[in-house]
This record gives C-alpha cells, structure tokens and sequence, in this order.
C-alpha cells in the first residue's frame, strides 16, 4: 500500500545506514542504500560518489519509490507483506525479490509481479506468507560468498524485518475488524444484541504472540550463535 512507503523507507534507512565503499561489495560505492549506479540512474547521469555523498532526502525517496517499491508493486500488496517484499528488493534487487515472493505463494518465477501473482498472494495468509518469505531469503543468504562478511548484519535485518512485517499485517487485521465491527453494529437494529467477534480477535492475538515468540527466538539465536 502507497500509505505505508513512508514507514517502509524509515525502517530500510535504518539498515542502509550512510555513505560507505567497500571493496568486497559487488553494489560499490552506496549512499543510504543507493549505489551509484542508481544514482546515476534515477537522479544524476554523471554523478560522482562526491555527489552521492551529498544526496537529499527527497532525492533518496524518489529513488526508492522508482527503483524498488513501485518495481514489486508494493503498493498492491497487504499490509507487512509489502514492507517485507520491499527491503528484500532494496537489499538484494526487485527481480530476486519478486522471484521470492512467487516461490513462496506457488507462482510462476518470472521476476514480475503481475495479476497472477497478486491474486496467488491475495488468497495466502498474509503471516505465514511473511514467515517463509523471510525464511526463503535467509537460506539464500547463507549460500553467498560474501556471507562470513556481512552474513551477521544480514541476519540481524531479516529477523527485525520479519518481527515488523508481521506486526504491521497484525495492526491491519485489526483495523479491519475494528471497522467491519463498526460498520455491523452501525447497520443492525438498536434492540438487536450484538455478537462479540471473539473468533477474529482470538486469530488477531495468536498471529501478535506468535510474532513475539519468533522475534524473542530469533533472538536467543543470534546471541547464542545458534
């Protein structure tokens, strides 16, 4: 959904962090997360990594948008999926990104996200699409040359991607019930009892546990090197 870039690109920042240029990253010289080849791309034809360094906010929005959330449709996405599906394209390219998204919900891996992957994504769990999706992108990590590297900071960032994603599909949940009760309550009659919806408010408080728990076990993971 459009109305959670702003909150997306926040969180990605924190990961992207400022100006570095490592040799044995293949992205080369990167700017809170744009390289200069899509600097290049998007803002400046002839940049220099002197013009990188001095990129603006708005610049790094634009760029964002462009290169990474409108390229996955993000904006079509549920709530936390989109976010999830977002800071694997930023972190690893919207192609691999959406090849992901179309393993994890049975579609065709083409590394576009069209109408029959938003319908395949549509009639998943939103939830359990987040879990394994995170899970599809950690294993491939590990599979990388540059994993002894950056393998721990990589972790670290699938894990809190994962915590919010399923937190954000959790609030959005709860929004809809929250209005859906609204809405029934509005419409039937003033003698009419009405029923608690305890079942959708029950799958609402295990999917919020149940990301407390994954978050607290990734956790012990990680301090414990397991």
């Amino acid at each position: 959904m459009d109305s959670n870039f702003q909150r997306a690109l926040s969180r990605v920042l924190k990961h992207e962090g400022g100006y570095v240029d490592h040799p044995k990253d293949p992205g080369g010289a990167t700017n809170k997360g744009v390289t200069i080849a899509t600097f290049r791309r998007y803002v400046k034809p002839n940049g220099t990594k002197a013009d990188l360094r001095a990129i603006t906010g708005e610049q790094v929005a634009t760029v964002y948008y462009k290169h990474y959330w409108a390229a996955v449709h993000a904006n079509e996405l549920p709530a936390g999926v989109d976010y999830a599906v977002f800071d694997l394209a930023v972190n690893s390219g919207p192609s691999r990104a959406a090849r992901f998204l179309q393993r994890v919900v049975g579609a065709t891996e083409d590394g576009r996200i069209g109408p029959a992957t938003l319908a395949a994504v549509r009639k998943a769990d939103p939830t359990e699409l987040i879990a394994r999706l995170c899970d599809a992108r950690l294993v491939w990590l590990k599979t990388l040359k540059t994993w002894p590297t950056f393998g721990k900071g990589w972790e670290r960032r699938v894990t809190e991607v994962r915590h919010d994603a399923i937190l954000d599909a959790a609030d959005d949940t709860f929004e809809k019930v929250v209005v859906e009760d609204a809405v029934i309550t509005d419409r039937a009659p003033a003698s009419s009892p009405q029923t608690p919806r305890t079942s959708q408010l029950g799958i609402l408080a295990v999917a919020i546990i149940g990301a407390i728990l994954m978050a607290l076990s990734q956790l012990w993971n990680w301090i414990t090197g397991g």
